[in-house]
């Protein structure tokens, strides 16, 4: 066909158009295709609504919102839930009465640390009370206490950001980093002989980064542009924060009928926009290991990324399996497994403030860094999500690891796992109560189907104990520490006088929050029960 036949047969097309269209008005010739393209654009927001939250989340948020916009109703609802929000403050409002807002006129100088000493009285007696919470055991004043309180101070004003400075913290670093990766199975064949990775805040900084990297490097590598992760309903709510933050689409899938992580859910939600699946080991909810080979496995077959959550097992499941207990594969001896978070101020025994997160390889883990060239006051490379970062904490992490050492690590994990299975056997012998699961690690969860669990929670905390509430089911768990080990049978003495308590005279207690977990559990508008959060949070802090 040549250029005049082409020119001929576009006149053609372009007649036989115009003819058509002519016996319609013109502003419908306008209106119509933009109304179209509206309706289109709004039927694509629903399904994309639909598609991001369920069909059954969007309808009740639907009807909620309807609600809502009754006249009256929007301001009953605001009271009630500034009610639930007092009563989860207690006496919040009154406790920050008298707190500064302002710089003392003159300053207290070395007087500033009985004025702290004061204020630190005020705090709740948390000496083998509290589930997790405080790993070391004996009090601040003597033992590891002192040992890491000392290691912090002395290196309280240093900052591995300036590494050409402070190379004693920059050292310190690399060898916690080195040592955990050690745990954690980098001498094995298996794991390529490049693990890698930085100490961070925390838990949640370590996975944060580790969802960032994971996204940064499927991007490179797989062209992704819009990512999608993967979890277990039992997985840590950093992934919660590492999807807004990084806008990676967060899918979190049923665990199976024995609470690990159901393979064939996470498998059915595999797409070409997956970047990443998530395993724990163990999960927080109820320390049980998820099925990591079998992710691990999965992972590879699909060329994605699997992140294994060690932050509360990382160090205690090596020396475990060390002791004899049966432990699964967990770690980077495991093939598929691209990064990995652990706490060593969880059973580490460092600091408050020190984790590390891991990488199979530098090609991952260069992802991590941040590069800046353009800004006037020179090059910059970062590779966490802080810049500066207190060297003291660092150094008390170095200093944990080395004092205890791995006769040190071992005697304590015998310890606490004798301590759980004491507490396991003691629970499963109160009537009325059951275990979630079969616990693999230091985490023993509860929960009954004859009366309800969180009175059961407000009775033991009036007698001082500071325990989780979990949901889905309601139940209560203690993540047992050295700080447990004796006071075993203390505790599972007040559980069996409480949950005879509450048998006896079943319904909430003066102040307590049983009505309020409860509720919330039940609520069908997690976005209410969303706002609630938010709004103590608000007036916490």
């Amino acid at each position: 066909m040549d250029l005049d036949e082409i020119s001929s047969y576009l006149n053609r097309f372009r007649a036989s158009a115009n003819s058509y269209l002519s016996e319609y008005e013109p502003l419908a010739l306008i209106v119509v295709p933009i109304f179209t393209l509206f309706f289109a654009r709004v039927i694509q927001s629903i399904f994309g609504v639909i598609f991001e939250k369920g069909l059954k989340s969007t309808v009740t948020e639907l009807l909620m919102t309807s609600v809502k916009l009754v006249p009256g109703v929007k301001r009953y609802i605001d009271a009630e839930k500034q009610k639930v929000v007092d009563k989860l403050q207690g006496s919040g409002k009154s406790k920050r009465d008298g707190w500064r807002t302002e710089l003392p006129k003159a300053g207290l100088g070395v007087g500033v640390i009985d004025k702290m000493k004061d204020e630190k009285l005020k705090d709740v007696s948390w000496q083998g009370k509290c589930s997790g919470t405080v790993y070391i055991a004996g009090n601040e004043q003597e033992g590891h206490f002192s040992l890491i309180n000392e290691a912090c101070s002395m290196f309280a004003h240093t900052n591995p950001l300036h590494l050409d400075v402070f190379q004693s913290v920059v050292r310190f670093e690399s060898e916690v980093v080195a040592m955990t990766a050690a745990l954690l199975g980098s001498h094995e064949k298996t794991a390529g002989g490049q693990i890698c990775g930085n100490m961070t805040s925390g838990g949640t900084e370590s996975i944060l980064l580790a969802m960032k990297t994971s996204r940064d490097y499927m991007k490179s590598k797989k062209g992704i542009v819009r990512p999608e992760m993967i979890i277990p309903v039992s997985a840590h709510s950093a992934y919660d924060k590492a999807s807004q933050y990084f806008n990676i689409k967060l899918w979190r899938v049923p665990v199976s009928l024995d609470f690990r992580a159901d393979v064939k859910a996470i498998r059915r939600h595999i797409n070409k926009n997956t970047i990443l699946i998530v395993g724990s080991a163990p999960g927080f909810p109820h320390g049980i290991i998820d099925p990591i080979e079998e992710l691990g496995e999965l992972a590879s077959n699909f060329g994605i990324c699997l992140h294994v959550d060690l932050c509360l097992g990382g160090f205690v499941l090596p020396f475990a399996r060390k002791l004899g207990y049966p432990v699964p594969p967990f770690d980077f001896s495991v093939q598929g497994v691209t990064s990995i978070s652990v706490d060593v101020h969880k059973y580490g025994l460092a600091p408050k403030g020190t984790s590390v997160v891991l990488y199979r390889d530098h090609e991952i883990r260069k992802h991590q860094f941040v590069a800046v060239t353009e800004w006037t006051g020179g090059l910059y490379v970062s590779p966490t999500i802080a810049g500066s970062r207190p060297g003291g904490l660092i150094a008390g992490a170095w200093a944990a690891m080395m004092s205890l050492g791995l006769e040190g690590y071992l005697e304590n994990t015998r310890q606490i796992m004798e301590a759980s299975k004491r507490i396991e056997k003691g629970v499963r012998e109160i009537p009325g109560l059951f275990i979630i699961g079969r616990p693999d690690m230091t985490l023993v969860a509860f929960g009954s189907d004859v009366m309800d669990i969180f009175e059961v929670n407000d009775v033991m905390s009036s007698k001082g104990w500071h325990l989780n509430a979990l949901q889905r089911p309601n139940s209560l768990h203690i993540c047992v520490t050295l700080q447990h080990v004796p006071v075993v049978e203390e505790f599972l003495k007040d559980l069996r006088d409480s949950v005879q308590n509450v048998k006896a005279n079943p319904g909430p207690i003066n102040g307590g929050l049983a009505p309020i977990y409860g509720a919330a559990g039940r609520m069908p508008d997690r976005a209410m029960v969303k706002d609630l959060l938010v709004d103590f949070m608000d007036t916490a802090c």
